[in-house]
């Protein structure tokens, strides 16, 4: 099968791999239908994360299953499914209390398995998915070729935009900060009105994507960034700043700005991939800022969120701006680096 390695820093390649095979009984085998390109796939790609040796790369991916392990007994060849970022139980401890991204059984898409198995990446055609009944979630229905985009949000980036509102505790009527305007970030603005957010300010100096901060709910947009960002954004907010402020970027700079954007007694969410991020955290101490946050457990909130984008209540596909075949999945990932697309969606 055809499938995405990243040989080494902005060398992304579509290679021919070994199709998996199950390995396990708790295995399935799913052919995707879609994966996409997440911005969290640029840290390697740009080198900001060593790569040492070829690798593969993708975590966000829905398809039909093709094969089932003996033991798997919520799903059958056929059924089209969603597959979280990472793969999990269901049923550990740590599973039971949502944080299926810390499952004792779990992993990472293209890494090993704890069983020691190798586990494909999302960006390819087959991929071999461990704890398949725990992992995965059907849908009622084969999806028409438009929901195909909004499901496969649901793999990683709009529970990620969720998960930072729930994390800093957006409330109805509440007055919400997004910092960054990437696939997540604008994911945040939308999750943050679902939740019923009552005035939303989102930080974008892009055009394209202040346009689809507004479609998701932003009644504000601020341009600046820094201390002159968090100026205005205090300034729109009745000279106090935001009662919630949703970290989607991960840098000391946007951390700052989130910060600084947050009313004394506010609350941060961050689920941006922290590089480079310090706390001032006498200064939170005295301000009464409180911070959570981290990677999203998607897994988690998948079901809480389909019934709404099979209603069609929420469009977070409209989060990709750029959809391409997998052969040119080099192109893809150089969009998404050169700022020219939002986010890619890549089709099989």
């Amino acid at each position: 099968m055809r499938a995405t390695v990243l040989h080494t820093s902005r060398d992304i390649r579509l290679d021919e791999v070994d199709a998996p095979q199950l390995q396990l009984d708790t295995d399935a085998v799913v052919r995707v239908v879609a994966s996409c390109i997440c911005g969290s796939d640029l840290w390697p790609y740009r080198g900001i994360n060593p790569v040492d040796e070829p690798v593969r790369i993708g975590h966000e991916f829905v398809g039909n299953v093709e094969q089932v392990g003996s033991s798997v007994s919520t799903l059958t060849p056929g059924d089209f499914v969603i597959a979280p970022f990472t793969f999990s139980d269901n049923t550990c401890l740590l599973c039971e209390r949502g944080v299926h991204t810390s499952c004792v059984n779990g992993g990472i898409w293209g890494r090993d398995d704890k069983q020691g198995h190798a586990v494909d990446g999302g960006q390819g055609e087959l991929v071999r998915v461990p704890w398949a009944d725990g992992t995965l979630v059907a849908t009622p229905s084969q999806p028409s070729q438009e929901m195909v985009a909004q499901l496969l949000t649901l793999s990683d980036v709009f529970p990620t935009g969720h998960h930072a509102a729930v994390s800093a505790g957006v409330t109805p009527g509440s007055t919400v900060a997004v910092v960054g305007d990437g696939a997540v970030g604008l994911s945040a603005v939308l999750a943050a009105k679902r939740l019923g957010a009552g005035r939303i300010v989102a930080m974008s100096r892009h055009e394209d994507r202040q346009r689809l901060a507004r479609e998701f709910g932003a009644d504000e947009i601020v341009a600046e960034r820094g201390t002159e960002g968090a100026a205005a954004v205090r300034e729109i907010l009745d000279g106090i700043g935001a009662d919630f402020v949703l970290e989607c970027v991960g840098t000391g700079d946007s951390m700052k700005q989130a910060m600084f954007s947050a009313r004394p007694g506010g609350r941060i969410g961050y689920v941006g991939v922290p590089h480079d991020v310090q706390l001032n955290v006498p200064a939170m101490f005295g301000r009464n800022i409180g911070l959570a946050g981290g990677v999203a457990p998607v897994r988690h909130y998948i079901e809480e969120l389909l019934p709404d984008v099979l209603a069609g209540t929420i469009t977070p596909g409209s989060v990709f701006d750029l959809t391409l075949p997998l052969d040119r999945v080099a192109d893809g990932y150089r969009a998404m680096d050169e700022r020219t697309a939002i986010k890619t969606m890549l089709t099989l």
